[in-house]
């Protein structure tokens, strides 16, 4: 039994939102007080033979390239467009639907939520042994939609998943000096939290699973608009964080970033965006 029940009406997938509502109130109290920030770990999140079946209409690796820095590595990303799977494509644009957005709001107790038909940095995400990603704070803006990034939901894929293979999703305080939670990536088990300047998360150690499996999750992010505008929000990219007594690199470029774009005008970050723009076209 799957706490959000995927209908499946001659082979498309939908949710109900009364359900979802349902579902969503019933676990409201327990995410706003979880710490290190508002979260919800739910077992059995969707119907298991569903997400094997999604499991199994993963694309190949062909013509896709892995993240490969020190932050994060060997980690694929397939936005829908890119899987051939109907079934994948029809649950992913589910979970985007307004059942779905109906169970985020009750949960997290936020209204007005909206859902990212892009699939910016979502959609499939894959992890093959020896992969990483260290832990961040993720982008507050949409890139196209200027809205301010509110949730992620992940939900994992992982069957047979072993203690030893390492890839929990580590919850860290907002000051980076703990971390106060773990969560085993396996099959059916979903994630929600809120997504602020600091909610730090991720899974920072390498992965040692068999090299014929890998870590894999669905991932979307939920999004709100801003009540005065885009221009008056801070501007932050993925922001990774070294854990205290480790060898974690520090990303000086986003930091860097980040400090032009607290301090420098806006126009003059505007003007420099065209004159490098106009440099790259006269190369």
């Amino acid at each position: 039994m799957s706490y959000i029940t995927a209908l499946d009406e001659h082979g498309y997938i939908r949710f109900d939102e009364a359900q979802c509502r349902a579902a969503g109130k019933a676990l409201h109290d327990d995410y706003v007080s979880a710490s290190p920030f508002p979260h919800a770990v739910i077992d059995d999140f969707l119907d298991i033979d569903l997400l094997r079946r999604v499991r199994a209409g993963y694309p190949t690796l062909d013509g896709h390239t892995a993240f490969d820095r020190a932050q994060e590595r060997l980690k694929y990303q397939f936005h829908p467009k890119d899987v051939p799977s109907p079934l994948v494509r029809n649950l992913l644009d589910a979970l985007n639907s307004q059942a779905m957005i109906g169970f985020l709001e009750e949960i997290a107790g936020i209204k007005g939520l909206i859902a990212d038909p892009y699939f910016t940095g979502g959609g499939l995400h894959e992890t093959r042994r020896g992969g990483h990603l260290g832990i961040h704070a993720d982008f507050n803006i949409h890139p196209r939609m200027k809205v301010e990034r509110r949730l992620n939901l992940l939900v994992y894929l992982n069957d047979d998943w072993q203690a030893d293979y390492g890839g929990d999703l580590e919850l860290w305080d907002t000051k980076m000096k703990a971390c106060e939670k773990k969560v085993a990536p396996l099959i059916g088990r979903a994630v929600l939290f809120s997504t602020t300047l600091d909610s730090f998360h991720g899974h920072p150690e390498p992965l040692n699973c068999p090299p014929d499996m890998a870590r894999r999750s669905i991932a979307l992010y939920y999004y709100t608009a801003f009540p005065d505008g885009v221009a008056k929000a801070p501007k932050r990219t993925t922001h990774f964080a070294p854990r205290p007594g480790s060898t974690d690199k520090v990303d000086w470029q986003v930091r860097a970033r980040h400090l032009m774009n607290d301090w420098v005008p806006p126009a003059l970050l505007r003007l420099a965006g065209r004159l490098k723009g106009s440099k790259r076209a006269e190369g």
